[in-house]
């Protein structure tokens, strides 16, 4: 797409199949875990995004070896592990505005330790990282600032672990603690390691898919709940072999409450029943919202049945997904609110303030707060020209704007940069054309 918008017509039903990419939480932690481990692994479908690309290029500058090979049926990457010894000593990484890469990373190298600075785009300087950095400082690392304190870009030097328990708060991001989880084998050599959660964790789902790979990369990890977790001396992560990633829970989201406006069935591939996301609990959301769902082991599909319900709920644990479920709260019989989202304000942009925004153009009376957001729809949606804010999901979140010609009068939708879908879904508007009737 060369454009720097795209114009949606209003679309009258929905109905198909959409084959989902891989999920980008699950390929850049893959292939972090597949560098750091002992062996060969090969990954099935890793998603092909600017994310993972942003992972890969980094990998290959700190030495790690890796290759790419098309089949029939899609693409497999051969990574070669370094067992937790990484051959360049030293590197410049540019990070994007990947967060599922430059944490993970970032505790990655500070606990091996070198000579590395990472930086990324303005945004990236603007999400924070100082809760990482202080837990990784505090048990002996040496990650210093070099601009704004709390901030990337980073520059990281040599040091020693000398603590055998670390601390981090569970409430901004819940990428510090699967950062630190993924690194603490690196630190338990001698001793056992024990990392802290201070005060209420956030996004849980994402812990269960970071806990569930490491124990697939053959290292045991020690849970008190959700309050602190364990990992004893002496393990090193082992190839699995081959490893599959899964389709994108959060990309499914949009699909799926297209299904649920705009009539269906919808049906999107590549997750289901076996899903190690959490965003699939996005489908028992629509549900509630009124939907009829159905799932099998590897699919889920939704179709409408009859008009959305209101909601009002606690969208903490899949607050990535919910961003859909503030868009589809314009189709609903009655004002709907998000609670517990102040994960959002620090996200690829502030969530909340975007989406209010842009939800206000098509016609929504909508009241933020520092951690809700209460959406309610108008008599019919308007045109509008919405913006994106740089943010992948705000651009597919909108495109649902321009379902169910009942409510929309014939009025078009025109979607600013659509590019920035290309961070982790580059043909999802070739992939939306098609269920649009």
């Amino acid at each position: 797409m060369t454009h720097e918008y795209i114009d949606l017509q209003t679309v009258a039903h929905v109905k198909g199949a959409v084959r989902l990419p891989g999920s980008k939480s699950i390929s850049n932690r893959i292939l972090l875990l597949a560098a750091l481990s002992q062996g060969q692994v090969a990954i099935v479908d890793l998603l092909a995004s600017d994310d993972t690309a942003v992972m890969l290029a980094a990998l290959r500058s700190l030495g790690v070896q890796w290759h790419e090979e098309k089949t029939a049926t899609g693409t497999i990457h051969h990574v070669t592990g370094v067992a937790g010894v990484l051959p360049n000593k030293s590197a410049d990484l540019f990070m994007g505005n990947a967060g599922t890469a430059i944490r993970p990373l970032t505790a990655a190298l500070a606990v091996i330790g070198g000579d590395y600075t990472l930086h990324g785009v303005p945004r990236m300087h603007e999400r924070p990282i100082g809760d990482l950095v202080d837990a990784l400082n505090a048990a002996g690392t040496n990650v210093e600032y070099t601009g704004n304190p709390g901030y990337p870009p980073l520059h990281i030097k040599q040091g020693k672990i000398t603590t055998q328990r670390l601390s981090v708060r569970g409430d901004v991001s819940s990428q510090f603690l699967t950062a630190l989880l993924m690194v603490a084998p690196l630190m338990a050599r001698d001793h056992a390691i024990t990392i802290d959660v201070i005060g209420e964790l956030i996004s849980k789902p994402y812990i269960e898919i970071t806990l569930n790979l490491i124990r697939r990369f053959g290292v045991k990890v020690e849970q008190n709940g959700w309050t602190s977790f364990t990992i004893q001396p002496g393990q090193i992560y082992q190839s699995p072999g081959t490893i599959h990633v899964e389709g994108d829970a959060s990309s499914a989201s949009y699909f799926l409450a297209a299904g649920a406006i705009g009539g269906g069935p919808v049906r999107v591939e590549g997750v289901g029943n076996n899903s190690i996301q959490g965003d699939v609990r996005f489908a028992a959301a629509l549900e509630q919202m009124g939907a009829q769902i159905t799932m099998g082991d590897n699919w889920i599909e939704a179709r409408a049945n009859g008009p959305l319900k209101a909601i009002d709920a606690d969208f903490n644990h899949i607050p990535d997904a919910a961003m859909t479920i503030a868009v589809a709260a314009l189709y609903a019989d009655g004002p709907s609110t998000l609670r517990n989202i102040a994960s959002w304000r620090v996200k690829e942009t502030d969530r909340i303030a975007a989406m209010a925004t842009e939800l206000r153009k098509v016609g929504a009376i909508v009241e933020e707060g520092p951690d809700y957001i209460k959406v309610t729809p108008p008599a019919a949606i308007a045109a509008a020209t919405i913006d994106t804010y740089d943010d992948h999901r705000m651009a597919m979140c909108f495109s649902l704007v321009s379902l169910d010609g009942a409510l929309r009068k014939g009025a078009v939708t025109r979607i600013n940069d659509p590019k920035c879908v290309n961070k982790t879904f580059p043909d999802y508007f070739s992939a939306f054309a098609k269920i649009a009737q």
